[in-house]
């Protein structure tokens, strides 16, 4: 720690010394008027000022920012930090003012010539020094001791400030470092279950049936039979009308062009339409969120009905989405067997979708139902 830093943190702390024997006398005057209903209102403004006062200093003298309202009651917090602050302050100037003097007491030894041998006993060592160099040594051990004392000081300050006012900017700066590391990466594994899903998909299902469309065309043109050529090539005409359909669904589950063209309730009312089970969808929304919110919200709904319809054995799907000042929802809601595991592939990635942009993901689903799936998000990307 360098000397400016040093020397704010000590002003730091003297001033909380004294900002403390001010909280202690007010907390007193509090306890022995607090049966008066009128004087609460005055109270509470004293103790909403002496924070103030605190979250300030801490900011000043010791670069910590503290965030949001009391996460406490503000009286025990000014309690334990009061008496904290006198213990560190009062012990801070007592360590200054015997280093202080040691150290005069031996420069004034020294610039006196007036040493005298002093003999110190070490285990088989015998020294003999000058009252001087005793001083200058003893205040430079004290002085050492304060500033150790100073440095736990100032991280009890800190401590309290975050147990009682809430976390510290830096301290909230390594949470988000430590929470964009891990979405990046669910991010990561996210696309790369989602590029396997796509590849399975065109291989168990477009690609078997481009075979078989393949090998009807094939066996129409080698065979001789004028009949069973054309019912070959009938068959093979209904083999590409399956085969559009596939495409039609595969390209729908990578990314439905509705949902840019028209936007997320048209995306969903697709969805109703496609799902083997009757689904509601209720939506709440005035206007149109951010297109990445849109499209987590929107792929949120459609994993969670395909999984109601394949694994729960669901006779009703509801779909609502709404909305607040801040953030945006869907929740989707099913009448089936329940039971679902909210760290298999599909909403284990739904959850990483959506922690990559801020949002909370909770899945509810008791054995025996009902299911529940609901993701809030941000109304506006966030930046970072």
């Amino acid at each position: 720690m360098s000397g400016n830093r040093i020397t704010r943190a000590l002003v730091g702390v003297l001033a909380g010394a004294v900002l403390g024997l001010v909280e202690l006398l007010f907390l007193c005057a509090a306890a022995l008027v607090h049966p008066v209903p009128a004087v609460r209102p005055g109270v509470e403004r004293i103790l909403n000022r002496l924070t103030a006062l605190e979250r300030a200093r801490l900011a000043a003298w010791f670069d910590h920012e503290t965030t949001g309202h009391l996460r406490r009651d503000g009286r025990r917090y000014l309690a334990v930090r009061a008496l904290f602050g006198l213990l560190a302050g009062y012990g801070c100037a007592a360590g200054l003012f015997l280093g202080g003097l040691f150290l005069f007491g031996g420069l004034w030894n020294l610039a006196g010539d007036r040493a005298r041998a002093v003999p110190v006993h070490l285990p088989g060592v015998r020294l003999v020094t000058s009252d001087g160099v005793l001083g200058l040594a003893g205040g430079t051990v004290v002085l050492a001791l304060t500033v150790l004392w100073l440095l736990a000081a100032g991280a009890v300050e800190r401590s309290l400030a975050d147990h009682f006012l809430g976390p510290g900017t830096r301290e909230l700066m390594r949470r988000r470092i430590a929470e964009l590391t891990a979405t990046r990466s669910g991010v990561v594994r996210a696309v790369d279950d989602e590029r396997r899903r796509i590849e399975r998909d065109l291989h168990d299902g477009v690609q078997q049936r481009g075979v078989a469309l393949a090998m009807l065309l094939g066996r129409a043109r080698g065979n001789p039979d004028q009949a069973r050529t054309a019912a070959l090539v009938e068959e093979a005409y209904a083999e590409s009308r399956r085969l559009l359909d596939e495409l039609r669904s595969v390209a729908w589950r990578i990314y439905p062009t509705a949902l840019d063209e028209l936007g997320l309730r048209a995306a969903l009312a697709g969805v109703a339409e496609r799902s083997q089970v009757p689904v509601t969808v209720h939506y709440g929304l005035a206007g149109r969120p951010a297109s990445a919110i849109e499209t987590a919200l929107y792929f949120v709904a459609r994993e969670a009905i395909t999984n109601a319809v394949k694994h729960a054995d669901a006779r009703e799907i509801l779909v609502v989405v709404a909305e607040d000042e801040r953030t945006v929802s869907v929740t989707i809601s099913d009448d089936g067997a329940g039971g679902a595991d909210p760290s298999g592939g599909g909403l284990s990635g739904l959850a990483r979708r959506v922690l990559a942009l801020d949002g909370t993901f909770d899945v509810h689903s008791p054995p025996g139902g009902p299911t529940r799936v609901v993701a809030t998000l941000p109304r506006d990307v966030p930046c970072g």
